[in-house]
């Protein structure tokens, strides 16, 4: 899928099915705590992702190789944020903390986008922008609150939610610095280059997981855990930001990770059988409302 073949599809979309397959990893990685070791679920997860995606992406990687060399530094600290650090300190997260409360933490990732893009990349965030995020992170506290906000006094937070928000501010640094990719490297090339480079990262540690903590077992669970996170979460969700963040800036795109405890209760109601309450609806439409503010753009 290069970026001219992406060209074709609203930015806005891709953004949509990337967080879609977010929400569906979170919840697998919080399912599967029990039986899969984080950072064996976070190496597998890319290994597999990295021998189904080189195939595809080596012609492009030999060409633009030079400029890889040549930009190695912002390459690197693109695997190891993105591929490496995020994915790894959420499911550490997870081993401790409920998905409610990262979904909670991970909303904070806008706010964490909007300051960085302004200091580093100095995007302009209108007053308009910073409205959209408040009201979409109003919806988000409606969902997650059941609509009783006295309810966030009552959630117990552990050590896990401090890896969660650290994941968050990693991934706020790791979409601002996509802003400073050459266009040669754009689509696959980088998409190559992370993948195998953050698989190498996570390596040692898994490693040392493995023979001081516990291995990662052989089973149907880890086979079909390893196979979706690989394929969605990783490969399409990651090429799918990548390109809408060329496209639309970093402010903008970072808003879109308010929908992942939409789309986490949506998938909640569709496979596990919960129901959906007005408080959800509330919730979504207010998200929905806030997306809209940010990236409405004023015809003259």
């Amino acid at each position: 899928m290069q970026a001219n073949f992406l060209d074709r599809f609203s930015p806005y979309l891709l953004l949509v099915l990337a967080v879609l397959f977010w929400a569906g990893n979170f919840n697998l990685a919080r399912a599967v705590n029990a039986d899969l070791p984080p950072l064996g679920l976070s190496f597998w997860r890319w290994a597999v992702a990295a021998l189904i995606l080189l195939p595809f992406a080596l012609p492009g990687m030999k060409r633009a190789l030079p400029l890889a060399r040549s930009h190695w530094k912002l390459v690197l600290a693109l695997a190891l944020l993105g591929v490496a650090g995020f994915n790894s300190l959420v499911y550490i997260g997870l081993q401790t903390t409920t998905v409610t409360n990262g979904v909670l933490l991970q909303s904070v990732t806008p706010v964490f986008t909007i300051v960085l893009a302004g200091v580093f990349l100095h995007e302009h965030s209108s007053f308009r922008q910073w409205a959209g995020v408040m009201v979409s992170l109003l919806g988000v506290l409606i969902i997650i609150t059941h609509a009783d906000i006295g309810l966030l006094q009552r959630l117990g937070f552990t050590s896990g939610d401090l890896w969660v928000l650290t994941a968050s501010l990693d991934w706020a640094c790791y979409t601002i610095l996509l802003r400073k990719l050459p266009d040669g490297l754009k689509g696959l090339p980088v998409l190559g280059f992370t993948v195998a480079l953050g698989a190498l990262a996570i390596l040692p540690l898994y490693v040392h997981e493995s023979l001081t903590v516990r291995a990662m077992p052989f089973s149907q669970v880890s086979v079909l855990s390893v196979g979706y996170v690989a394929i969605f979460p990783s490969l399409l969700s990651y090429l799918f930001w990548n390109h809408a963040t060329h496209r639309l800036g970093a402010s903008r795109t970072g808003q879109f990770s308010h929908l992942m405890p939409v789309f986490g209760i949506l998938l909640a109601v569709l496979f596990l059988g919960e129901r959906l309450h007005p408080y959800h609806a509330a919730g979504i439409a207010l998200a929905a409302a806030g997306l809209a503010l940010t990236n409405w753009k004023r015809k003259r």
